[in-house]
C-alpha cells in the first residue's frame, strides 16, 4: 500500500486493481473497494465499506458514518447499524455523506452535497441531484429522478421511474413535535410507480401519489392523487388527466 502516499489505510482493508487513492483519504478497518475505483481528496470511508468496481468518489465525502443519537430523536435509534454498500459504476460527488446501514445500487448518480441517512436502498440507475436529503428508514427505486435540494422525509418510499423536481418538500409529522398523538399518525409519503412532483410542491404526512399521477409546481397536496390524474393548486385538487402521451406506459423507453 506504498503506493498511496500521505493515506491512512488500515491493513486490513483489500483495494482492487487499478483503483486510484487521492491525498488524505482515510480508509477504515475491513473495507473493500474493487478494481479500476477513483477515490479522490480527503475522503473518508468508515469500518466494514463495501465498494463495487468502477465507482467514482469525489472530494471531502464520506461514506459509512454511524448516526448521532439525540436523546429526543423520533426516527433515530441507538444501534450499531451494518455497513454501507455501494454497488458497481456508481458516481458520487463532493462532500456527499453517505451513513451506514444504505445500499446504493448499480448506476447510481449522487450529486455534490447530498446527505443519505441510514436505512436506506437506492435502486439502479436512480439520479439524487445536488443538495438532495434523503432521510432514514426510505427507498427509492429506480430509474428515478431527484433534482437539486429535494427533501424525503423519514419512513417515505418512492418507487420506479418516479420524478421529484428541486425544491420539493416532504414530512412524516401532523403535530410538528408535539403530542404523543403524534406518533399513532407518523409517517411518510408514498410515491407510486412514474408518480411526478413538480417544483417546489409540499407533500404531507402519509400522502400516497398514485401510480403515473402528477402534482404540479408550488402545490400543497394534503390528500391523496388517484392514478394518472394532475392535481394542481393550495389545496392540490384534481386539475385534469395526464395526457396519453405522457403516461409511463407509453415511454419508448421504459417499453424496452
Amino acid at each position: 500500500m506504498e503506493k498511496f502516499e500521505r493515506c491512512v489505510i488500515d491493513p486490513s482493508s483489500v483495494i482492487g486493481e487499478n483503483t486510484q487513492i487521492g491525498y488524505f483519504t482515510v480508509i477504515g478497518r475491513d473495507v473493500k473497494i474493487g478494481k479500476n475505483c477513483q477515490i479522490d481528496n480527503n475522503v473518508v470511508i468508515h469500518e466494514g465499506t463495501i465498494i463495487g468496481d468502477n465507482v467514482r468518489i469525489d472530494d471531502n465525502t464520506v461514506i459509512g458514518k454511524q448516526p448521532m443519537k439525540s436523546p429526543i430523536s423520533a426516527t433515530t435509534k441507538k444501534q450499531q447499524l451494518p455497513p454501507a454498500m455501494i454497488a458497481d459504476n456508481c458516481l458520487i460527488g463532493t462532500s456527499v455523506v453517505i451513513y451506514a446501514g444504505c445500499k446504493i445500487n448499480k448506476n447510481v448518480l449522487v450529486a455534490d452535497l447530498s446527505t443519505i441517512r441510514e436505512n436506506v436502498e437506492i435502486g439502479e440507475y436512480t439520479i439524487v441531484g445536488r443538495g438532495v436529503a434523503i432521510e432514514n428508514f426510505c427507498t427509492i427505486g429506480k430509474r428515478c429522478k431527484l433534482e437539486t435540494n429535494v427533501y424525503i422525509t423519514a419512513y417515505s418510499e418512492v418507487e420506479d421511474y418516479c420524478f421529484i423536481a428541486p425544491g420539493v418538500l416532504t414530512s412524516n409529522d401532523n403535530y410538528l413535535g408535539r403530542s404523543q398523538k403524534r406518533f399513532k399518525e407518523f409517517g411518510g409519503v408514498k410515491i407510486q410507480k412514474g408518480g411526478r412532483i413538480g417544483v417546489g410542491a409540499v407533500i404531507l404526512p402519509n400522502k400516497t401519489i398514485a401510480e403515473d399521477s402528477v402534482v404540479a409546481a408550488g402545490s400543497l397536496l394534503t390528500k391523496d392523487t388517484q392514478p394518472k390524474k394532475i392535481y394542481a393548486g393550495l389545496p392540490a385538487k384534481y386539475f385534469r388527466d395526464v395526457p396519453e402521451d405522457e403516461l409511463l406506459e407509453n415511454q419508448f423507453s421504459i417499453k424496452r
